[in-house]
């Protein structure tokens, strides 16, 4: 991250409505890696109160109560406060922000839009929108993104299929890939030793396969020892009570939100990775920071078999069909009773991770956008 920057701090100025204050990519990577190579940073985000944390100084906004309140109230609030910032560079992280960046770029402000996801797939998969509406929606939000970043300063996308969206010119990939520092040499006991569990990060809902990690761990469970850890929200909550019924439940240990500490923790100590998200749009062309850090701490992964995890995972992981569970089980086992084949294979991952897939190298790509905006801009 070896970036110069003038010797005036240029200030730049981070917008979310719908992230939290330390929000893993927003803060620790992206703002944490400009404050570093020496930017005048802030961040403007629902939080608790104003605070400077890691050089980082963040502006607080009241969380929303409900998703019409985000998008109603503080949308408009992170928008207010940003803009009395005075920031040199706007980042926005919110497809619904958009058209506060037109705002701040036409009254002289460079603005970068930070395509987390893939959007207009996204809502295609939305349960809570009626299918009528899903696809009209989804046409609304590609043409919006598309015209309103053709007047941005730059784009940054997480995957090379979102970034195809956009106009090369000003669009760099900046991966979601795990910071090196969460992730030293694995140093958790032999896979022989450990609890013959599998682990998931995340959200939990139906499309990210939670109903099918609880029944495969049911089905190994019902031949031998077998635990589940799910570490992430029920969304909805009522997916929990749901679930509980499950025969696979007796197995599982619903960890709700953890930490970062927490989670490093019980990755040195389960002995596979899941991540069995169902095959609906926006998850084909995605990938998810999960994988990397299942990699990054030595833990084989028990995949979707989507071509291109497929590619990335190479040899450190057994892939599946999401909606199989009885090949679930079957990887999860076989790499429960092969406990010397699945540390090898965890090693394959993280030295991946090592040579390839880690943030540090992402955060020179994101600098080097940032100096090109400037130097521009000058």
């Amino acid at each position: 991250m070896s970036t110069p920057v003038a010797a005036v701090r240029p200030r730049v100025v981070h917008l979310t409505s719908v992230h939290d204050a330390f929000d893993i990519r927003i803060f620790r990577k992206e703002c944490r890696s400009l404050s570093a190579a020496g930017y005048d940073v802030v961040l403007v985000a629902p939080h608790d109160r104003d605070e400077i944390v890691d050089g980082v100084q963040i502006r607080a906004v009241p969380r929303p109560a409900s998703r019409m309140q985000r998008m109603l109230r503080t949308t408009w609030a992170v928008f207010r406060v940003g803009s009395r910032e005075r920031g040199a560079v706007y980042h926005l992280h919110d497809p619904e922000l958009l058209l506060f960046g037109v705002w701040l770029q036409w009254t002289g402000r460079k603005v970068i839009y930070d395509a987390h996801e893939d959007a207009p797939r996204d809502i295609l998969s939305k349960h809570y929108l009626p299918r009528s509406l899903r696809a009209v929606l989804a046409g609304c939000v590609d043409m919006l993104e598309r015209s309103v970043c053709s007047v941005f300063a730059g784009v940054v996308t997480v995957t090379a299929p979102i970034a195809a969206r956009f106009d090369p010119a000003r669009t760099v990939v900046v991966h979601n890939y795990p910071l090196l520092e969460e992730f030293p040499e694995p140093s958790g006991p032999p896979f022989a030793q450990r609890a013959r569990a599998a682990v998931y990060v995340g959200g939990l809902n139906r499309i990210r396969g939670v109903r099918e990690m609880i029944a495969a761990v049911g089905e190994v469970a019902a031949r031998s020892s077998a635990e589940l850890w799910l570490a992430g929200r029920f969304d909805p909550p009522a997916l929990e009570v749901e679930l509980a019924r499950e025969a696979g439940w007796a197995h599982t240990a619903a960890l709700g939100w953890c930490d970062r500490d927490r989670i490093v923790a019980l990755l040195g100590r389960a002995r596979v990775g899941l991540l069995v998200l169902h095959a609906v749009p926006n998850h084909l062309g995605s990938l998810p920071i999960k994988l990397f850090e299942y990699m990054g701490a030595g833990l084989p992964v028990v995949a979707s078999d989507f071509p291109m995890w497929r590619e990335v995972l190479g040899d450190a992981a057994l892939l599946v069909d999401p909606l199989d569970t009885r090949a679930i089980a079957g990887a999860v086992e076989w790499l429960f009773d092969h406990p010397d084949e699945a540390e090898r294979m965890g090693r394959l991952g993280r030295e991946a991770v090592v040579s390839r897939f880690h943030w540090e190298r992402e955060a020179e790509v994101l600098l080097g956008l940032y100096a090109r905006i400037l130097k521009r801009a000058a």
